[in-house]
């Protein structure tokens, strides 16, 4: 597995101690890749360096139709991108980008990520913000360090998705280009039927999506990755953004969900009974409204469907419920959750509420 961080990293120290609780000592800006791995049961961690070899670079050409020009620069990420996308194509699966919360150290992280992979056969690449309270604190004062971590992370993690923008536009041209001239060769003098199939083709073709989970203070990240103007959450990247038990204001929300932009949908997944966020809400500090992930008034974004859990079997007081007992007793969740994990859309089945504008999956 493949982490992007702004966590600062300890070269020195093997295994997961590698990352630290605090941002990046050159800026909370910088980001790293690391190759983690699990030989024998006991996680690895590599920091991989930039630059491409001059056979990976041949290969990328060849295989993307990319030229020299088009890698001048490019770190080794990519080679991984290459190798994340070629995967999923191979296991017909899809790309799920994963924020984590509040209090969450590395190891949190991955066993997430590893439960994502088993349970919804895609393809995890975490991002991972320094969490766990910025150091030696603990409470109130460890869950409002986060909070100034998960802001000062925001152009960390907009440069990683200026980065799978261009990626998955690179590999992704070659095949539009191809698939156009095929349909301009069978119909040279009808430009309208050689749309036509051009649609046909590119709707025939195994695709893989990329989507967006953000969990808990995740989304508190997110929103402040909404607020600049050129930020790269209002240009297309994901087929889904999945908002899951966020940890950010319900009050006007909509003034930066709205900004998002996704193919097939903005979904906020929402449990009333949230035991997590219950607590959160209880933090000092006039920020500390409702909470969006478990507050079931006010939900008027108007590109988002509304997701209510808060009845489904077996999700009680959880705030992890797409992972575990939830979802392993309850196989509506799981399909909820497959369909937004990989791009599609789960309200086509679910029961419409008008009273509270949130889709439900019943008991």
């Amino acid at each position: 597995m493949y982490v992007v961080t702004n966590r600062n990293l300890t070269k020195k120290k093997g295994g997961l101690e590698l990352f630290s609780q605090y941002p990046n000592s050159e800026g909370p800006n910088n980001l790293r890749l690391v190759k983690v791995s699990k030989p024998g049961g006991k996680y690895s961690a590599e920091v991989l360096e930039e630059g491409l070899s001059a056979s990976k670079k041949s290969k990328l050409m060849r295989k993307y139709g990319l030229t020299e020009a088009d890698l001048k620069g490019k770190p080794r990420s990519l080679e991984v991108a290459d190798e994340l996308f070629s995967r999923a194509l191979k296991q017909r699966s899809h790309i799920l980008i994963f924020v984590h919360g509040y209090n969450n150290d590395i190891e949190d992280v991955l066993k997430t990520a590893e439960k994502l992979e088993s349970l919804y056969k895609v393809v995890v690449v975490p991002f991972s913000w320094p969490a766990n309270g910025g150091g030696p604190l603990s409470g109130t004062a460890a869950y409002l360090s986060d909070k100034r971590d998960a802001r000062v992370s925001t152009g960390a993690f907009d440069r990683f998705l200026e980065k799978v923008h261009e990626y998955h536009s690179s590999f992704t041209s070659l095949q539009r280009k191809n698939l156009w001239d095929k349909a301009q060769a069978k119909h040279p003098n009808n430009p309208l039927e050689a749309r036509a199939l051009y649609s046909r083709l590119q709707d025939g073709l195994c695709k893989v999506s990329i989507n967006l989970l953000c969990h808990s203070m995740g989304n508190y990240l997110l929103k402040y990755a909404t607020k600049p103007s050129a930020a790269k959450m209002r240009t297309l990247i994901f087929d889904n953004v999945c908002m899951v038990a966020a940890d950010a204001n319900n009050h006007d929300h909509n003034s930066w969900v709205e900004v998002m932009q996704t193919r097939t949908g903005t979904y906020i997944v929402i449990n009333e009974k949230d035991s997590a966020l219950k607590w959160s809400r209880r933090k000092p500090g006039e920020e500390q409204l409702a909470r969006l992930g478990h507050y079931l008034k006010g939900l008027n974004a108007g590109n988002a469907s509304y997701l209510n859990v808060t009845t489904a079997a077996h999700v009680g007081e959880e705030h992890s419920y797409f992972k575990d007992k939830p979802v392993s007793k309850n196989r509506r969740l799981l399909t909820m959750f497959s369909d937004l994990f990989e791009g599609r859309k789960p309200e086509d089945w679910m029961r419409y509420r008008a009273d509270i504008n949130a889709y439900e999956i019943g008991r």
